[in-house]
């Protein structure tokens, strides 16, 4: 594993517990790695927001596009794009937590379609799974909470904890986050972009 502390920005919604029933009404794309182009399938559900294409290949390049070795975690994982996109660029570990049983039903099916051996899927609660992992043992973690809810804090604190010093978080909110709002859990604003409605930080926890 290489050093997080080295690691530089620049080079580099889930519904509710209740299983419900839902429809594929379109796709999103896988736009990098080993699975370039191949698509998901996006269940008809409220509040089920895919991060777009455009902020995707935002992120990764911040990130570096290479994320060989990595430990990540994709929290509230709704589709997956995230997680898949990051075990398509090589991260080894990638859990995927999710909580709505229909969305978790198809985070498998992808997940066997896609031969994707370093992927997860567990159906749990994102911040308590994040409670649960060893201190400072991810490399990656994907926040992305319901817009309408109080999960932020919560999510926010429990990434803190299981990130490595060094490493990064990929928040998506409606209002922009700011570095003294992030103090209290160490974590810094190293990228942020708005598209639409949607705030799109990469955080990065302190050394």
């Amino acid at each position: 594993m290489r050093p997080r502390s080295t690691r530089s920005p620049s080079r580099p919604a889930t519904s509710n517990d209740t299983p419900t029933t839902g429809h594929a009404s379109h796709e999103v794309r896988i736009i990098g790695g080993q699975w370039k182009r191949s698509k998901l399938k996006v269940l008809d559900k409220p509040g089920l927001r895919p991060t777009p294409d455009r902020v995707r290949e935002t992120l990764f390049n911040w990130l570096g596009q290479d994320l060989t070795g990595w430990r990540c975690v994709d929290a509230f994982a709704g589709t997956g794009v995230l997680g898949f996109e990051a075990a398509s660029r090589g991260a080894q570990q990638v859990l995927m937590c999710e909580q709505d049983a229909a969305l978790v039903t198809q985070l498998t099916d992808s997940k066997i379609r896609l031969k994707a051996l370093a992927v997860q899927v567990q159906r749990s609660d994102a911040v308590m799974a994040l409670q649960r992992t060893p201190a400072g043992t991810l490399d990656l973690i994907f926040l992305d909470p319901p817009f309408d809810g109080t999960l932020f804090a919560p999510a926010l604190q429990a990434a803190s904890q299981a990130v490595a010093p060094g490493g990064w978080i990929y928040l998506e909110a409606p209002v922009l986050w700011t570095d003294e709002q992030l103090l209290p859990w160490y974590l810094s604003v190293k990228r942020h972009l708005k598209a639409g409605a949607v705030h799109a930080h990469l955080l990065q926890k302190k050394a």
